[in-house]
């Protein structure tokens, strides 16, 4: 089973004399580098009405066409998994993606993933682009993430993600105990020396994160977050270059730090939190057949609620007694 999908767009400035392949990447983030790169070398993407290869430039002005059969990908093997399914229509699902998932197959990760039950549970989403899966969540960040069902629908919601017109709103834990709110703006990119890291650079791609104080601890501040753009670790690196990264982030934390004098119990449970203390909350879109503004909640999960609770009773002793 197969469908026909027809795709155009030109080069920008900013993409101007860059490998086609990275180009593709960045004008059809819904599709990977891999089937973008077989799609290039079998005819299927041309610049300009020609067939060029996948190290060669393309420049300003230059239009990409693709006229392709979008088929399954070998890799993407069904696997019966428990979904959490906040909603679920003939267009979309919105799932509250547990922590210790993977949201979609990779090097390391090719079984046990979202995608792997997600077609389990829905088999036809192996004809879509990502398995229908148009934006991630880390492997332990918890909460709501939308999955398309059809190619209009993620056509549509590919587009108020690009448009900026999908609200996600997103509560977190972390270091240090803040002011009060305000927006980062930063530029993201891979980081200089560990592949695994992303990292504030010059050159990098625009991020754009909000926040603000719901809860102050004693070393600790529980926030919101609302995301403006949506670039792979954006609230963990924001935070941690504020110097209040996120409680339990493995890569961007640094050593655990003790409140001093605190409890036992928090202390101990501070040492076994070994994710990024964040959670998806909220999310609000436009509907990509009836057009209707819809949206979501996701309760905080139950380990934050716990650290939260430690946290606070940390700040008053007495009423743990």
């Amino acid at each position: 089973m197969s469908t026909q999908i027809s795709l155009k767009s030109e080069v920008t400035e900013e993409l101007s004399g860059n490998r086609l392949d990275q180009i593709a990447a960045k004008l059809f983030p819904e599709y990977s580098r891999a089937r973008l790169q077989i799609w290039i070398k079998e005819g299927s993407l041309k610049v300009n009405d020609g067939i060029m290869k996948p190290k060669d430039r393309a420049y300003l002005g230059d239009l990409l066409v693709v006229e392709a059969e979008l088929t399954a990908e070998e890799a993407w093997l069904p696997e019966k998994m428990a979904l959490d399914i906040v909603h679920e229509d003939d267009h979309l699902l919105v799932i509250n993606k547990a922590s210790n998932v993977v949201v979609h197959p990779a090097a390391g990760h090719s079984k046990g993933t979202l995608l792997n039950g997600l077609l389990h549970y829905c088999p036809s989403l192996q004809e879509l682009p990502r398995g229908g899966i148009v934006h991630r969540l880390d492997k332990d960040t918890t909460g709501l993430m939308v999955v398309a069902k059809t190619l209009i629908a993620h056509a549509s919601l590919v587009n108020q993600l690009q448009a900026r017109t999908v609200s996600r709103e997103y509560e977190a834990v972390v270091q240090g105990v803040l002011t009060g709110g305000g927006t980062v703006v930063k530029p993201l990119g891979r980081h200089p020396a560990n592949r695994k890291k992303r990292a504030v650079v010059e050159e990098g791609q625009e991020a754009i994160t909000h926040y603000r104080v719901l809860n102050r601890f004693r070393s600790h501040t529980h926030i919101q977050v609302k995301l403006e753009t949506g670039r792979t670790h954006q609230i963990r690196v924001h935070m941690a270059a504020l110097n209040h990264a996120l409680l339990g982030d493995p890569l961007y934390g640094g050593r655990l730090q003790l409140p001093a004098s605190c409890s036992k119990e928090l202390a101990e449970y501070l040492r076994i939190f070994r994710r990024q203390a964040l959670h998806a909350r909220r999310l609000a879109l436009i509907h990509p057949d009836s057009e209707e503004e819809l949206s979501w909640e996701a309760e905080t999960p139950e380990d934050m609620i716990e650290l939260m609770e430690l946290l606070r009773l940390d700040m008053h002793p007495e009423q743990g007694k």
